[in-house]
């Protein structure tokens, strides 16, 4: 008895060589970025095994190879993976890869709870960035920005390749990738910027539908996610960026779009210490509009009692 085929994943170009593939789970997004001879680039590929191996499905029949992946930050949604993908290195920033490490047993559980069915040997397996990738000569490139060890030799890479790889670069003509490193929603919170393409993937930032979520582990998870927002703020302007793509949310188009999400963000965690230091009954309710819905009420209300533990400590 054979098992049906997979439908391909839906594809959206968004920009020249920049697809994204939107999940029903969490509104996911994945992010596929695509060499003019169809190396392709994978950014945390989906949460379900369905979703996972339909993109594997849909990037083949496009004729398209994958020869690396990206995690955006080590929370368990992002560090999936499947065969059907390759064996290829899946970068991550080094601060990334030592707390997926540490969390490791937690984080199986989860995906065992909430997304059964994945090949557990493959789960969290990330490559860190090389130091030698630091590349400030990059055109436009911030000192101590790090460039992605991608595309691959055209032959492909494998996961064993990675240091190898890492000394390599790309050709004429072809897509240079940036690292942004923060330490909001989470440590080694990765961003790409695609200067040739205006576009810039943030991984669990700037949602039109989830309130700024706090690394409530970190001493400072608000000073943090400020810090982090004003480091993303800096390269969109840096490198001209008109699109922006978030983990979950809809891709936002255009500078005012854009420059709105932020004013959203640092007005929420505004509201939010404002909240903190207030501990009266009503002080924990929020205009925000994506304050809505059991999860996102939830964490909100989460991340209000933490600071106010903290303020009394």
């Amino acid at each position: 008895m054979t098992s049906t085929p997979l439908a391909p994943r839906e594809l959206h170009e968004i920009a020249d060589g920049v697809h994204v593939a939107t999940a029903e789970i969490w509104t996911s997004i994945t992010t596929v970025v695509v060499s003019q001879d169809g190396r392709a680039l994978v950014v945390d590929p989906g949460i379900t095994v369905e979703e996972v191996e339909s993109l594997a499905t849909a990037l083949s029949r496009r004729g398209w190879r994958v020869t690396a992946g990206f995690s955006t930050h080590p929370h368990w949604d992002h560090v999936l993976w499947s065969r059907s993908l390759g064996d290829v290195p899946r970068w991550a920033c080094p601060t990334a890869v030592r707390a997926q490490e540490r969390s490791l047993a937690e984080d199986l559980t989860k995906v065992e709870r909430e997304a059964p069915g994945h090949d557990l040997a493959l789960f969290g397996r990330l490559t860190p960035l090389p130091s030698t990738a630091a590349d400030s000569s990059t055109v436009g490139a911030s000192s101590g920005t790090v460039r992605l060890p991608w595309p691959a030799a055209p032959g492909g890479a494998t996961a064993s390749d990675a240091t190898t790889t890492a000394h390599g670069g790309p050709g004429a003509g072809e897509p240079v990738v940036l690292v942004v490193e923060h330490q909001a929603h989470a440590p080694g919170h990765g961003a790409l910027v695609l200067p040739g393409a205006g576009v810039i993937v943030v991984g669990d930032m700037l949602s039109d539908l989830e309130v700024p979520l706090l690394d409530l582990e970190s001493p400072d998870p608000v000073g943090d996610y400020r810090a982090g927002l004003d480091t993303l703020e800096h390269a969109i302007s840096e490198h001209g960026v008109h699109t922006l793509v978030p983990g979950h949310g809809h891709v936002c188009t255009g500078s005012d779009a854009i420059w709105e999400r932020f004013g959203a963000d640092r007005a929420y965690l505004d509201d939010l210490e404002a909240a903190a230091a207030d501990d009266t009954d009503d002080a924990g309710a929020s205009d925000d509009l994506r304050v809505t819905g059991e999860w996102v009420v939830g964490e909100h209300r989460r991340q209000l009692a933490h600071l106010r533990r903290a303020r009394s400590a």
